[in-house]
């Protein structure tokens, strides 16, 4: 479903109300079906533990539903973004969910350091000299800052089982 402005294309504004009311309601629905796993009565001890998750999760898919009522009804034709700003979005949000999903296979600091460098020279266009500069001592920095400072432990890999850090 896409719309035309001109010579500009991309997905409507009305598609995407829709699609992210239906999104959060489906989310809402997730939370209340848990919540009656967990049980939302109230026990000799008070509430139980999906008592005030049922109602909230309620909530979302009331919200929700008033969304995407708002959103069936409303059609301006407006493009909600064209295919190319989507496209530099995408750019972003993909590595950056790779990082994240990453992070517990690999751990934080090669992690980090893979999509320091990746952003350094794929969106940058840095030297090499520099990617690798920034992308081997910002993790060095954290690591130093937040174990052995801190002592706060950060999420490590095999890579770093193996260094013995």
């Amino acid at each position: 479903m896409t719309e035309r402005s001109g010579s500009e294309s991309g997905p409507a504004h009305k598609t995407l109300e829709i699609g992210t009311a239906l999104l959060i309601g489906v989310f809402g629905l997730i939370v209340i079906v848990g919540s009656l796993k967990a049980g939302i009565n109230w026990g000799a001890e008070g509430p139980r533990a999906g008592f005030f998750p049922f109602y909230v999760g309620s909530a979302i898919v009331v919200a929700s539903a008033i969304n995407l009522w708002h959103a069936r009804r409303d059609d301006d034709g407006r493009l909600f973004a064209e295919w190319g700003q989507l496209r530099q979005v995408m750019s972003v949000v993909v590595p950056t969910a790779i990082y994240v999903g990453s992070m517990p296979f690999i751990g934080l600091y090669v992690a980090s350091m893979v999509f320091i460098a990746w952003f350094m020279r794929w969106l940058g266009g840095y030297r090499w000299l520099t990617v690798v500069a920034v992308a081997v001592g910002m993790p060095v920095v954290t690591y130093l800052v937040f174990e052995r400072w801190f002592l706060v432990p950060l999420p490590k890999g095999p890579l770093e089982e193996w260094l013995g850090l």
